[in-house]
């Protein structure tokens, strides 16, 4: 106690501590291990590092290591196994913890061990371990001798992308070399080396009343603001206190700001009392339901991250995902449509039937996931939503508040999963600066504001829901009024009922709703603006909606996932030819423009080319992937969306195509958009979709 006290005085932490011995050594015992976890507990030191440099037995592991996990486990302690000798293979090192089978297991990642004497690739060391990594010790070798780091034969640069690519926030301990053991030399040279690679992230320094003065909002239009999802709600809950902030038209939740405040914090409590810690990855396998607003709420305010599930998916689709993901805690409704998401989840982790609900999860098929959380229905093996809300009294409301004011605007906060055309999915990690001023743009062009009243039936688990529609309107300090799921009837009556002001969808849903008999008999004269964006938005369907749905001041966003999501974006006050002709034109401090995709070079308003963009919306980086991350990203910062686009002389932009699918004929490029475009113009066609063969 007096050694953690004199640290916590000094501002110092001692990241691990080291066993001397590898674990099969005979002066290695089963007692020794476990002095070394009390020392830590007592010292405040989070990790433990134990070596296995031979091929040992499991029995004999089970011996020496069992009672010391067990108690590291208890007192919330991480025992490492560090890659070197037999375990610089990591295929190994998971051997052991998935043998261990403890939350309080595993990976130091000694680099030396892995890429000189492994030969394997920090790509491959990060696939294989992903979040079990939790210290790094880093070293450099040449000719078979240590050095100095970037002095020997190590790709430094690639090893941090790669490091990157796992959002690691752990330590990053400096190896010492044979030649060179003064501490001050070796520290002061790994600083300056690893300052010279440039790597720090580039920050932008960049009550008001709505154009109609029937409402306020917080924040000045177009500022980049710093501030975390958590420091967004305490905004709208202090100034707008008994502003509603949900209204289910179709289910029985209301709340103002301030009550959804507190449900978020009673969540984000229990979260805590199953164990997510910052960094965490809590998966929400759900529709628009309010359990998925208030999870991520809850799991953005503590600095965990939340991965968004596409309901529509597969037992193989969910399995990759909470494998890749590394997920620690799920939480799921009982189905959607025809998909029974708790038969896929008892057949993944047959180990849920014997478990008691409470305990942590060890699945063999994935061996991160702790905690499965049901919403609606009953599992064995796992808490009910009610149950897990129990447990919030067991953690003060001040270490919720406490681990609130630890987490940073540049923390990744989600993750959301690509559509995997070009191979398996990747897991696009989004920060709190990214998605929150992303969002608040979107609000500033539509001029939301505390007067507007959002209908949400785009599904929350796409930026459309989650960024276009949620965020851009409690950065506003509007009213949320979400569909569970999407019915053009039950939207119509909503609009109806409600006097919606904006909602956002898809062309298909704007062509259901106009479609639907209740269409002619519901009363538009409150709507004022929404999104068509998504697949092809033909001209004329927006100018329907103009008229037909007083829409009059629809807009369309252009962007993808990997930009938070949007780039491009009209006003509402732009003119309509503007709005229903074009994406718009760049967010502030967003950088646009179109290149020659073959050469990179920049091309002149008119021409057809890839667009690309850079700012504080481009994602951190794809989960575990560096390689993809730096096919995505150049060495500028500038995001390569495979797009083909256009920019007019007043800065509005036009996507013509996708640069996979442009068609080449007589060596004249024909773009399916286009033509899709030409198609639609026939009265008959209701849709169309152009795909080359």
């Amino acid at each position: 106690a007096d050694a953690k006290r004199k640290l916590v005085n000094r501002n110092l932490s001692v990241s691990a501590l080291r066993m001397p011995m590898p674990v099969e050594s005979e002066e290695t015992t089963a007692r020794l291990i476990e002095k070394y976890v009390d020392l830590a507990a007592n010292s405040g030191i989070e990790n433990v590092i134990v070596r296995v440099e031979k091929n040992v037995a499991f029995e004999e592991l089970d011996q020496k290591l069992s009672a010391a996990i067990n108690r590291a486990q208890a007192s919330d302690i991480n025992i490492l196994f560090e890659t070197v000798g037999y375990l610089a293979n990591t295929e190994n090192v998971i051997g052991i913890i998935n043998h261990f089978a403890s939350s309080s297991v595993g990976a130091s990642w000694n680099v030396r061990g892995t890429y000189f004497s492994a030969g394997e690739s920090a790509e491959t060391t990060i696939k294989n371990l992903g979040a079990y990594i939790k210290y790094v010790r880093l070293g450099d070798m040449k000719d078979g001798k240590t050095v100095l780091i970037g002095e020997g034969d190590l790709e430094v640069e690639k090893l941090l992308n790669a490091l990157s690519s796992l959002n690691f926030e752990g330590f990053i301990c400096a190896a010492w070399n044979e030649e060179i053991s003064d501490a001050d030399i070796v520290l002061t040279h790994f600083t300056n080396y690893i300052s010279s690679l440039n790597r720090q992230r580039k920050t932008f320094d960049y009550a008001y009343y709505n154009r109609d003065k029937t409402g306020t909002f917080v924040w000045k239009k177009y500022d980049v603001i710093d501030a975390t999802f958590s420091e967004v709600l305490d905004t709208m809950a202090e100034n707008y206190p008994d502003q509603y902030a949900f209204k289910y038209p179709t289910l029985d939740y209301t709340r103002t700001y301030e009550q959804f405040r507190r449900d978020v914090d009673e969540c984000a409590a229990a979260l805590i009392s199953v164990g997510v810690k910052a960094g965490d990855h809590v998966a929400i396998w759900a529709t628009n339901v309010p359990q998925w607003f208030i999870t991520f709420w809850a799991t953005t305010k503590i600095g965990a991250v939340l991965v968004t599930v596409n309901t529509a998916y597969k037992i193989h689709e969910i399995e990759y995902l909470l494998k890749q993901s590394d997920t620690h805690t799920l939480v799921m409704i009982e189905y959607c449509k025809d998909i029974n998401y708790k038969e896929i989840i008892e057949e993944l982790c047959p180990e849920l039937k014997t478990l008691e609900p409470g305990k942590p999860l060890y699945s063999k098929n994935l061996p991160f996931l702790r905690n499965v959380v049901t919403v609606g229905f009953d599992m064995d093996g796992c808490l009910t939503w009610e149950q897990m809300l129990s447990r919030a009294t067991l953690i003060p409301r001040d270490e919720v508040r406490r681990r609130a004011s630890l987490v940073k605007p540049d923390d990744v906060c989600n993750m959301q999963y690509t559509s995997g055309t070009t191979g398996f999915p990747k897991g696009v990690m989004l920060t709190h600066r990214n998605i929150v001023n992303n969002g608040k743009t979107i609000g500033d062009r539509m001029d939301l504001s505390t007067a507007d009243r959002m209908m949400i039936q785009v599904p929350m688990f796409h930026c459309f829901g989650m960024v276009l529609s949620m965020t851009s309107s409690m950065t506003h300090g509007a009213t949320l009024l979400p569909m569970p799921y999407f019915s053009p009837k039950s939207s119509l009556a909503c609009v109806q009922a409600e006097r919606i002001t904006v909602f956002n969808g898809v062309p298909t849903m704007f062509i259901a709703m106009q479609s639907h008999a209740d269409f002619a008999k519901t009363d538009f004269s409150s709507v004022r603006t929404g999104i068509m964006a998504g697949s092809n938005c033909p001209a004329d369907l927006m100018l329907s909606a103009t008229k037909t749905m007083n829409m009059k001041e629809i807009i369309s966003v252009y962007g993808q996932t990997e930009a938070s999501p949007g780039c491009t974006m009209s006003c509402v006050d732009d003119p309509l030819e503007a709005r229903v002709g074009t994406v718009g034109h760049a967010f502030p401090n967003v950088e646009c423009k179109i290149i020659d995709p073959e050469t990179g070079a920049d091309l002149p308003d008119g021409e057809n080319g890839e667009f690309v963009a850079r700012g504080y919306n481009i994602m951190k980086g794809y989960y575990k992937m560096p390689r993809a991350t730096r096919e995505a990203i150049d060495s500028d910062g500038w995001l390569h969306t495979g797009d083909i686009a256009c920019r007019d002389a007043d800065g509005n932009y036009r996507i013509t195509g996708r640069l996979k699918d442009m068609i080449i004929r007589g060596g004249e490029n024909i773009y399916p958009k286009e033509i899709e475009e030409f198609i639609y113009t026939h009265p008959a066609v209701r849709d169309v979709q152009v795909i080359g063969v």
